[in-house]
């Protein structure tokens, strides 16, 4: 059927839809499935205190998170729905980059398909934080660029500097994919549109954007440097050229690698692919930039997109002839057979025994990005349990106080994640706030409690015990399938502080 006389519904770009409205279905489907992630109670807090930045991140995604906890609720679903409609939007994004390269019907959808079973892209899509919507910020840069390539009003760079500032105020990477654009136009003959006035005006409404962010991080002294810094010291896990490669295999796909590759290939190398180098070389500079500073693997992940699309279109044009037919069958049947084997270690589909089983059998595990003990589960779908286990037992330690230390206790959690669940189910349990030293926690202080009488949760006995005079065990927290540091947690009861509490706050911090 020619494409003139398709009816709406079968077009090349309905059909980029109904693949992107697929992915949107599966994940409300089963985004309910597991509990909710650690860094989603973190997040819940942050968006209950709005403000220009965070220890750890910028607050656009919080600002969303607040909306929609306004509008929605708090349920797993409901605090999931702007990933998962961010989600649907790179898969149908995907699919129009693929066009603007000049890609016909089989580009399209070989883009949309290996985006849509792309790991990475499935994985993110499940819980809410900020890597969810970067992938649509990368996508919708590189889809203005190649507008403008395309002789598209050069004004587009006022467009494109908007969408770099209101990534950044997403995700701090997405610095670092403008920088690849700029070293892309630097060394190819697109060099002159860095004299652009259009330009130069994008760039000023980046920084516009982003100024309220920069100002807070100055007023606070700089906390996001201290967490870098630290998170690349204590947390983050130094890998090898060979090791880092491999992760990029398995966040993009390891059968989605020859069209990736092709896509590499052609920005980089090909005739008809030349005039979009800078794409190429942006891949290679952000490449080499992580690799630099050992940053962490999935970093990179959210340009694979727009490398689908360049290795789809030139599948395309060399399957159009005759003796390369073959081409497409061979790269399509693979890339959907194993993205769909790979579904389950990234949407919680499974119970977890069956999943710890299935990834045994299937033989692929996630990178290790950080430095802990590993775990049955990948810590994508750990973090999901024992948070109501663990908050019912810090209830359990508090109802067994006297009630004048009821009254004045004070909830200290090792991390973020505890003290977020004891923040977001403690109430049921008529628990008070908790505190923390990690991150963002600390700058939101140490509440109202004097201290005299606090609920360690996690930590060292001989830690507290250079603190507090008495420290007593009084619970232990048992989760399975939890990370290794949240079951056989220690839950103490600490009494008579051996300093001012002011004092002792200032030594909790811990950003990282």
């Amino acid at each position: 059927m020619e494409a003139a006389v398709r009816p709406w519904w079968w077009r090349d770009t309905a059909v980029v839809a109904w693949l992107a409205l697929l992915g949107l279905v599966v994940h409300l489907a089963t985004n309910g499935t597991y509990g909710y992630f650690r860094d989603e109670f973190y997040y819940i807090a942050c968006s209950k205190r709005l403000a220009w930045g965070y220890v750890d991140h910028p607050p656009l995604s919080i600002a969303v998170l607040a909306l929609t906890r306004a509008m929605l609720g708090d349920s797993l679903l409901a605090i999931r729905l702007p990933v998962v409609l961010a989600g649907a939007g790179t898969v149908f994004l995907s699919g129009v980059l693929a066009r603007q390269l000049g890609g016909g019907r089989f580009a399209q959808w070989l883009t949309a398909v290996a985006c849509l079973l792309m790991p990475f892209a499935l994985g993110i899509a499940t819980f809410f934080s900020l890597n969810g919507f970067e992938p649509l910020f990368w996508l919708a840069a590189a889809l203005v660029v190649v507008r403008i390539v395309n002789g598209g009003d050069t004004r587009l760079w006022l467009v494109f500097g908007v969408i770099a500032g209101l990534g950044i105020e997403n995700k701090i990477t997405m610095g670092m994919f403008v920088f690849g654009i700029i070293v892309g136009l630097l060394a190819t003959s697109r060099r002159g549109d860095l004299l652009s006035g259009w330009l130069w005006l994008g760039g000023a409404a980046a920084v516009a954007i982003v100024l309220p962010y920069v100002l807070w991080q100055v007023a606070n002294g700089f906390p996001t440097a201290e967490f870098i810094r630290s998170a690349a010291q204590e947390k983050i896990a130094t890998m090898g050229i060979r090791e880092y490669l491999a992760a990029q295999l398995v966040y993009a796909g390891p059968l989605a690698a020859p069209i990736w590759l092709a896509g590499l290939a052609y920005f980089l190398f090909a005739s008809d692919g030349g005039r979009y180098r800078m794409l190429g070389v942006a891949y290679v500079t952000m490449l080499a930039l992580l690799l630099a500073e050992h940053g962490k693997a999935y970093y990179l992940a959210p340009v694979y997109p727009i490398l689908f699309a360049g290795g789809a279109v030139a599948v395309e044009r060399i399957s159009m002839r005759r003796r390369w037919r073959w081409l497409r069958p061979a790269l399509t049947v693979p890339l959907v057979i194993g993205g769909l084997a790979a579904v389950p270690m990234a949407i919680p589909l499974l119970p977890p025994d069956e999943l710890v089983r299935y990834s045994v059998r299937i033989g692929v595990q996630a990178p290790e990005e950080e430095r802990q003990q590993r775990v049955e589960l990948s810590q994508h779908f750990a973090d999901r349990f024992g948070w109501e286990n663990m908050v019912a037992t810090v209830a359990g330690v508090y109802a067994s106080l006297p009630a004048e230390d009821r009254a004045r206790v004070t909830i200290f959690a090792s991390n973020y994640g505890e003290a977020g669940a004891i923040d977001f189910f403690g109430p049921r349990h008529g628990l008070p706030p908790a505190v923390s030293g990690h991150n963002n926690y600390w700058l939101w202080g140490p509440g109202s409690g004097s201290g005299d009488v606090v609920i360690a949760v996690g930590g060292s006995r001989a830690a507290l015990a250079g603190v507090f005079a008495d420290v007593t065990e009084a619970a232990r927290v048992v989760s399975p399938y939890a990370m290794a540091y949240e079951t056989d947690l220690p839950v103490y009861v600490c009494r008579r502080p051996k300093r001012p509490f002011g004092e002792i706050w200032r030594g909790a911090k811990r950003f990282i």
